[in-house]
């Protein structure tokens, strides 16, 4: 008797400005799930919203490197309570799904990193990689979460917080944050969409424009230079172990100034990415220790690629990022590769981690007898 296939439902797109990065993350961690333990099937979320059926193989294969989404291929209704059933709506007729093991949601930003799509998943009671509603939320949220790494004793970078409601003045930021050159990005956002900076009141206003068309919350943080980005993967097993792996550094090149969007998936010259780090052991052991740290105190599950900022031997918590990038050239899968798991291999972990929470969550009491 042939061994049963997980089933794996892949969602991707979404409802964010970071949607293209997502079909390109996709279509990456499909080729990566080995298909003789795996049939997994891609579900599409439109910029609108509708959840999409799509084809396998779409654009997964192909030069594009990225998965698209029909506008007229079948829609999909998780059920609440269902364990992974879902009805695939097409015309006039409805047909339910077989279930659905697992669920990988390979979304980026609002609508999908921020708890939203995990607390839908939370009422179909299926498993899902990566983390719960909390986690997501709190990580997603700039604010809230330099909030919590300040109260437990992590080094973040100096900011203030504004809203659209009460915005701020060029010198009364630079007042507060001692700094003339800032950096202004949406409190709720990732892939550096809506980030940019300001050495001038006018500049000031530009940047801080920018930010509002993203996010009604935006964070003023102080530039320290000269500086180093570096990044760590965080990856938590099926039993609760959690490890670091080893560092990454990300050298933008000088007519990006820092790691833009552009510079990210635009430009093939807009940085260079240096696996391993150069980075003393000590630092990089402190680092490896200040990403676990950062990934328990914001709650984060299954995985998070936790960034960093490095001015000599001072390293500052950045932020998490608990859905990273899984594009061919992301540095989570890179970074796990560089520390000895293969993307395949990485992949069995991520969905035995799913797997078991949901048997813990599922032997949790929901009444009082």
């Amino acid at each position: 008797m042939a061994e049963h296939k997980m089933r794996v439902a892949i969602l991707f797109g979404g409802r964010s400005a970071e949607h293209d990065v997502s079909r390109a993350s996709a279509a990456n961690v499909l080729r990566a799930l080995d298909p003789d333990r795996y049939e997994a099937t891609a579900i599409g979320i439109t910029r609108d919203g509708r959840w999409i059926v799509v084809p396998a193989g779409n654009g997964a294969g192909t030069g594009s490197g990225a998965l698209t989404i029909p506008d007229d291929g079948p829609r999909l209704a998780l059920l609440p309570g269902g364990q992974g059933r879902a009805l695939a709506l097409e015309g006039h007729g409805v047909q339910e799904l077989p279930a659905f093991d697992v669920v990988f949601p390979v979304l980026h930003g609002p609508n999908g990193e921020d708890g939203t799509v995990q607390g839908a998943l939370e009422l179909s009671d299926v498993a899902y990689v990566g983390s719960r509603v909390m986690g997501s939320a709190a990580a997603m949220d700039k604010d809230f979460a330099k909030r919590l790494m300040r109260e437990a004793g992590l080094p973040v970078v100096p900011c203030v917080v504004v809203s659209a409601a009460a915005p701020i003045t060029y010198d009364a930021a630079v007042s507060a944050l001692g700094s003339q050159e800032v950096f202004v990005k949406p409190a709720n956002m990732g892939s550096s969409v809506g980030v940019s900076k300001a050495r001038t009141a006018a500049e000031f206003d530009a940047c801080c424009r920018l930010a509002f068309r993203f996010d009604s919350k935006i964070l003023v943080e102080r530039c320290i230079a000269p500086i180093r980005e570096v990044e760590c993967s965080v990856l938590e097993d099926a039993e609760g172990r959690v490890r670091a792996s080893e560092l990454g550094e990300i050298v933008p090149s000088d007519k990006h100034g820092f790691y833009s969007y552009d510079a990210k998936y635009l430009d093939a010259e807009g940085a260079l990415l240096r696996v391993p780090a150069d980075v003393k052991p000590a630092i990089a052991d402190q680092i490896q220790e200040l990403a676990i740290r950062t990934f328990t105190v914001l709650g984060c599950e299954g995985m998070a690629r936790i960034d960093f900022f490095l001015h000599g031997e001072q390293a500052y918590v950045n932020e998490a990022n608990t859905l990273p990038g899984f594009t061919n050239i992301s540095m989570y899968p890179r970074l796990w590769e560089a520390s000895g798991l293969p993307q395949p291999q990485l992949m069995d972990v991520l969905i035995g981690h799913a797997m078991a929470r949901q048997q813990r969550l599922r032997k949790l009491a929901f009444d009082r007898d």
